[in-house]
């Protein structure tokens, strides 16, 4: 049974609080062809005009156009390319993270960086990440619920805001600005498909065995079709209501290896005959099938000269499918009469994501006033189609409803921005006050009693057979739940220039929760121009992330059988009673500290910003290891707990210092009848290193003790994203002609094992992206291109690191393992 939303009735009434603070300013980088001079920004600084190349931290601007130079229309992935800081890697067989993917900046978690839509938060999806990825035990929001047509732009601020935004802004912001035109409109259809070759490294067959595998393997799958367009209507005399709407249909790809392993029992002591007959190529390792419909709608209208009402809606609908791990046919998690060859379960999600948001921006005497009401819910829901309940035996059902959870949040602004002649500075001193209230609301819903439960069939060994739905066993009515919190924050900013070469801010904010406390962030910012052409800028400030109610309330329960006795492997609530006494506590904020310092460099036409950064960060939230030893277990029952066979819990502990180097040049050149070219080249130089892991005294006390946090995910922190990414990319424009040429090296990344004897390198790799352009009229233009044109991957792993096959490459592959795609762009204005 699906779940659809359920409108909340809350109502929040709130009172502004006078505190004295500061925004930190915004130095940016615009990667648009228009030029920076005159790029206004609004991340990062409530001055308003700002221009972006005035600011006094780094910002990136993302122009529509740019996000159309890529293959790919996922808002993620486009980012990705075109910022160094980004990384949006794309795993496989991870379970729910194949649909919804966390991208990363400057190395941090996906979840310790801030998302707006029109400078607004934005509301993360329901989904925690759980598996072996980049992002373990985050919950950070879906940018690809955002359709590329209805962007303006993209403004990333490279710093920390948490005394601007509030929690999360550790690492930056991605605010989303979304067009506000009342006249025009472009429709966009787009195809492309994986055009591809892998290399293989294929397992020794079992003895005597006469099958073999190939050294290579050709693909073309995962074609894609996206038909968006997007329209601009008058509203009144000044208004306007914008829309667009996009439809993507994206078949799988599949990058499996060749599985050489003895499928089928052996019949009088020889191979079956189907050994050589079976498809070996057993997995979809790669990206899910995908079908995903999605609306926005932007509007604004003056209602009189000093008022303003404004708002926006969005809705998409995901269906997705991915799969597991293949189950041979001779698995004891296998019922040969239904699946005789055996069978690949396959996870498929149906994610629904809504938000809508009402403001109103007026002026009052010498102040501007801006007070907005922003609703946003994220709900998963989860099929397991082509599987079954081994335990129920050969009348098992084969598809089961899993059940899923939801995430929603309604938040409440008032801001007052005015100006003050202050005598000995420079320019008016610029004050902001205001107040931010949030209503975060989780639930979990139980999947159908067959899709988790054990129907007690005994295999022929004398040993239970595993219960629930293979792959995902379904939510159980015990992890049902539904929770909600409140967050109430007040905050100052103030911003002048002291000198005509000195800008200066500052910035506090406090805010408090319902579940675990206060918290006060603050935060220092400055500029100082020694000429027009050189300048230097930096921060300081300490920041927090609250601790999502996706890691305190997310729990799931699985049984196994150890020697013929069933235990229940949880993941526990951190406040759980068997957590508790496994040394959980109740989670708490993740502080951090961090400074940055830079320069701008305009030395016409070319521009160069160079930015280092710290990033100090106490008490980070993760994801335990699954403790199940024996000595565990032991320890449960002398606790007075039965049944339990262990499990694992989110808990604050690790420590990380993270620093880095971000470096953007670009150069715009008029070669005349030649045409003109836009050159940029950007690069970002990122280490973490951990310098604490979490421990307790209830699991060291074990002997042998269990380690709660070990060498896998401490080295996936600190060497699980490439150690430097380089991109330069160079735009040109003759009449109707255009081409984009980029390339992308992404530095080494280290795939961990659980010793150092399995840990592999993925070497240093370059990737090629091109795009040539042409307009038929005025109104309707071609593009032919090519992402990874040169069909690059990362290392194919040996079968000591992929036992089963099924996993031809590492999930820390920063660029994704699907090689070349061809597509086709048309597009036409009206």
């Amino acid at each position: 049974m699906q779940h659809r939303f359920v409108p909340e009735k809350t109502v929040l009434a709130l009172s502004i609080a006078a505190l004295f603070a500061g925004p930190a300013l915004a130095q940016a980088q615009d990667t648009s062809t228009d030029g920076a001079t005159a790029t206004v920004v609004v991340t990062g600084t409530r001055v308003a005009n700002r221009t972006a190349l005035d600011t006094a931290s780094p910002v990136d601007i993302i122009s529509a156009d740019t996000l159309k130079t890529t293959g790919s229309t996922e808002l993620n992935q486009a980012l990705s390319v075109a910022l160094p800081s980004l990384n949006f890697p794309r795993p496989a067989l991870t379970d729910g993270t194949d649909t919804i993917r966390p991208a990363t900046l400057r190395g941090m978690a996906p979840d310790q960086s801030l998302v707006l839509v029109n400078s607004k938060r934005r509301h993360t999806s329901a989904l925690v990440n759980l598996n072996g990825s980049i992002g373990r035990g985050s919950a950070a929001v879906d940018l690809n619920t955002i359709p590329s047509a209805i962007v303006k732009n993209i403004e990333v601020l490279r710093d920390g805001a948490a005394a601007q935004y509030g929690s999360d802004a550790i690492s930056g912001v991605v605010n989303v600005r979304l067009r506000t035109d009342r006249s025009g409109g472009e429709g966009t259809i787009t195809y492309g498909a994986h055009v591809t070759e892998y290399d293989l490294l294929n397992d020794v067959a079992p003895a005597g065995a006469t099958w073999t595998g190939p050294n290579s393997r050709k693909r073309t799958d995962g074609q894609t079709t996206t038909v968006s367009a997007w329209k601009g209507l008058p509203l009144g005399d000044s208004g306007f209501i914008t829309i667009a709407a996009e439809y993507k249909n994206q078949e799988h790809t599949e990058r499996s290896g060749y599985d050489m392993r003895q499928l089928y029992s052996k019949v009088n002591g020889a191979y079956d005959p189907r050994e050589l007959t079976i498809n070996r190529f057993d997995a979809w390792y790669g990206d899910p099938e995908m079908q995903q419909k999605t609306v926005f709608v932007n509007v604004g209208d003056n209602l009189t000269p000093e008022v303003k009402v404004y708002g926006w809606s969005s809705y998409q609908l995901r269906d997705a499918r991915s799969a597991g791990y293949f189950r041979m046919p001779q698995d004891s998690r296998n019922v040969q009469s239904i699946y005789p060859n055996g069978f690949l379960p396959i996870i498929a999600p149906t994610v629904e994501d809504f938000s809508a948001a009402v403001g109103m921006s007026w002026t009052m005497g010498e102040w501007d006033l801006d007070t907005s009401l922003v609703y946003g819910q994220n709900g998963m829901n989860y099929d397991i189609q082509n599987t079954l309940n081994a335990s129920i035996g050969p009348t098992s059902k084969t598809v089961f409803d899993a059940g899923g959870f939801s995430y929603n949040q309604l938040v409440y602004n008032l801001t007052g921005v005015r100006k003050y002649d202050v005598a000995g500075l420079a320019s008016p001193l610029n004050v902001a006050v205001g107040t931010e209230a949030r209503r975060e609301g989780y639930e979990m819903h139980a999947g159908e009693p067959d899709s988790w439960r054990n129907g007690g069939v005994i295999l022929p060994g004398g040993v239970p057979a595993a219960s629930g739905a293979q792959v995902f066993p379904g939510f159980r009515p015990a992890n049902a739940s539904h929770t909600s919190r409140t967050a109430v924050g007040v905050f100052v900013d103030v911003e002048a220039n002291v000198t005509d070469k000195l800008l200066a801010s500052a910035a506090i904010r406090e805010e408090h929760y319902n579940d675990f406390g206060n918290n006060v962030s603050g935060k220092l910012a400055g500029r100082f121009d020694f000429t027009k052409s050189f300048a230097l800028r930096g921060s300081v400030q300490n920041g927090f992330r609250a601790p999502s109610l996706q890691q305190q309330r997310f729990t799931s329960t699985s049984t196994n059988f150890i020697n013929g006795i069933p235990y229940e492997i949880t993941t526990f609530t951190p406040n759980d009673p068997v957590a508790v006494a496994l040394g959980a506590k109740p989670l708490k904020a993740e502080k951090s500290t961090s400074f940055s310092l830079g320069a701008v460099m305009r030395l016409a036409p070319i521009s160069l910003t160079v930015d280092a950064y710290r990033i100090n960060v106490r008490d980070r939230i993760v994801l335990s290891e699954n403790l199940t030893s024996t000595a565990v277990r032991n320890y449960i029952v002398s606790q007075g707990f039965s049944g339990v066979g262990g499990g694992r819990f989110f808990i604050n502990g690790v420590n990380t210092n993270t620093q880095g180097v971000d470096v953007v040049a670009s150069l715009p050149y008029n070669a005349g009848a030649a045409g003109h070219f836009d050159f940029t080249l950007a690069g970002n130089v990122n280490h973490t290193h951990v310098t604490k892991v979490p421990t307790t005294a209830q699991l060291a006390a074990l002997n042998p003790a269990p380690v709660l946090f070990d060498r896998v995910n401490v080295l996936t922190l600190e060497k699980g994203q490439p150690k430097n990414k380089i991109t330069a990319s160079a735009n040109w424009k003759l009449n109707q002609w255009g081409v984009t040429a980029r390339a992308t090296r992404y530095g080494d990344v280290l795939a961990p094992g659980t010793t150092a004897a399995f840990d592999y390198t993925l070497k240093a790799r370059t990737i090629v992206d091109l795009e040539a352009r042409y307009a038929l009229t005025r109104q309707m233009s071609l593009a032919l291109g090519a992402d990874n044109l040169f069909d690059q991957y990362s290392e194919t792993l040996p079968p000591a690191l992929n036992t089963t096959s099924n996993t031809p490459f590492s999930n820390y592959t920063p660029f994704g393992n699907n090689g070349r795609y061809v597509y086709a762009r048309a597009n036409y204005s009206f």
